[in-house]
């Protein structure tokens, strides 16, 4: 038997104007956890679209041959027939219905009469969901689950179509550490169990740690494949072969030099919206000119709801505490007047919060700063491109022009419009909410190129992220979070992921 459970040979993809793909080719071992990787807008996702009819048979040149046979998918039911699922980074679930009414939607459990047969249905899914690790009643609403555990449902509903090729894109994306490393755990048990998985990941650490080969892909082209058995891969051979060149430093250098103090924040409490407690609990914190700060936290110790209610009390009610700009107050009421008062917010959930995904990049630079553009009540269409048009350059944008459709980029390229949208409303303070989430390392390399631009001319940068070598590579000083308080201030020449990891974990102390 043919010790490939897949081949893809010669795969080339076209969309209009663009190619996607170039003569791809792909080769899977029975049995083995094979990474893809690439910078965003390398081809990966669209590779695996291919895969699993996504893009049907006759819309792509080369061929694929599954199980030792050659196969043409003409849907997403085709591949499933024959034992491949993809997991979708945007995950594939209605939340108003049951975990167990997800598992088998378009898939049901039918018993006598052709009727539903909901206890079957709910043993089923009770016994998929114990192979995955997941405690969880089948009846719940999988919108009251976390990130982390409809991953697992995902799974799970894969397992229950008798999966022999699991596909998974970005499956840690949005997990915090803990869901991470089981889920990993999870590939693994699989992985013995004789399923192959594809998994696409951004991150190289996962990456190492638990495929057998990592096939790089670079501008729609196969770069090579390596084998982690034979000793030949280091994150640095992977991220020479997805930029096509070694990064000297993951980080940028930078001279730090601050200046005065652009926003102080004292005493800021913020009460949750529906419910009687804290959120955010006396958080004092301060940013000056040329500096990036850093807030490191747990999930749900309050970063996000803390920038948020600072950013025109977008989250929260009962706000109090005070706030200055260059040392005078401000109180801004509403998103509007926090711009005003030169404040900018750079959201970690930029597809439903940063962007208009069905517009062009013209109109999402623009959306924030209308005023600077109108006169009369009209907007000049000529100069909306000309500041969208410098943007795309001073900010490496890869699109043809500003008339292409933002839902259609990368997530780096997405990135940088959600910051060109900002830096346009010439903010004073910037805050960056998980600036790098789901972006490629040389993307990363590049936002953190342009945040040192910006400290440089005098801007004050506050960035949340969930990574803290990514806080320890960029920052000046880091705050602490835990349940909503802030536990300490670190210089980065101070700092190290333990010191700062036992400062993130005083919730019990700060309780007792």
């Amino acid at each position: 038997m043919d010790d490939h459970i897949l081949e893809m040979r010669g795969i080339t993809k076209t969309f209009p104007g663009v190619k996607a793909l170039e003569n791809v080719n792909l080769a899977v071992r029975r049995g083995e956890i094979h990474a893809i990787c690439g910078e965003n807008g390398a081809g990966k996702s669209t590779l695996m679209k291919v895969l699993s009819g996504v893009y049907p048979a006759g819309s792509y040149d080369g061929e694929i041959v599954y199980d030792g046979q050659p196969v043409r998918f003409n849907g997403i039911r085709d591949s499933e027939h024959v034992g491949i699922v993809i997991i979708h980074q945007e995950l594939a679930l209605v939340p108003y219905l049951s975990i167990a009414e997800n598992m088998f939607l378009g898939n049901e459990r039918r018993g006598r009469g052709g009727l539903i047969d909901w206890n079957k249905a709910n043993a089923e899914a009770a016994r998929l969901l114990a192979e995955v690790g997941l405690d969880e009643n089948p009846v719940t609403p999988v919108g009251q689950l976390g990130v982390g555990k409809q991953q697992l449902v995902e799974i799970a509903k894969a397992l229950s179509k008798d999966v022999r090729l699991l596909i998974l894109d970005e499956p840690t994306a949005a997990l915090n550490d803990n869901d991470s490393a089981h889920l990993l755990d999870l590939m693994r048990r699989l992985r013995e169990r004789g399923i192959t998985s594809i998994m696409i990941s951004h991150k190289l650490g996962e990456i190492t740690a638990v495929s057998d080969n990592v096939t790089v892909i670079r501008d729609g082209k196969t770069v090579e494949t390596l084998s982690l058995h034979a000793g030949e891969v280091t994150q640095e051979r992977i991220i020479r072969g997805m930029v096509g060149r070694d990064l000297e430093s993951y980080y940028p250098e930078r001279e730090s030099h601050p200046g005065e103090e652009v926003l102080r924040v004292e005493d800021w409490t913020v009460w949750h919206p529906t419910q009687e407690r804290k959120i955010v609990d006396g958080a004092n914190l301060t940013v000056r000119a040329g500096e990036v700060v850093g807030i490191a936290g747990l999930m749900g110790a309050g970063r996000t709801e803390l920038a948020m209610s600072v950013f025109g009390r977008a989250y929260g009610r009962n706000i109090t505490g005070r706030m200055f700009v260059h040392g005078k107050e401000v109180r801004p009421k509403n998103v509007a007047e926090a711009i005003d008062a030169g404040i900018a917010y750079a959201t970690e959930d930029r597809k439903h919060y940063g962007l208009n995904l069905i517009e062009d990049i013209r109109r999402n630079v623009s959306a924030a700063a209308l005023d600077k553009l109108a006169s009369r009540g009209f907007v000049n269409g000529n100069e909306e491109i000309k500041v969208a048009e410098g943007y795309r350059k001073s900010m490496n944008v890869r699109a043809p022009s500003v008339a292409s459709v933002v839902g259609k980029l990368s997530g780096g390229n997405q990135q940088k419009v959600v910051l060109s949208k900002w830096l346009y409303t010439d903010p004073e303070v910037l805050i960056l909410d998980e600036p790098t989430r789901g972006i490629d390392v040389g993307a990363k390399y590049e936002i953190y190129t342009i945040i040192n631009r910006l400290v440089a001319s005098g801007k004050a940068v506050l960035v949340i992220s969930s990574e803290l070598p990514e806080l320890l590579g960029i920052c000046d000083r880091i705050y602490t979070l835990s349940a909503g308080r802030i536990t300490g201030e670190v210089p980065v020449g101070q700092a190290t992921q333990e010191n700062l990891m036992e400062l993130m974990t005083k919730e019990k102390e700060l309780a007792a």
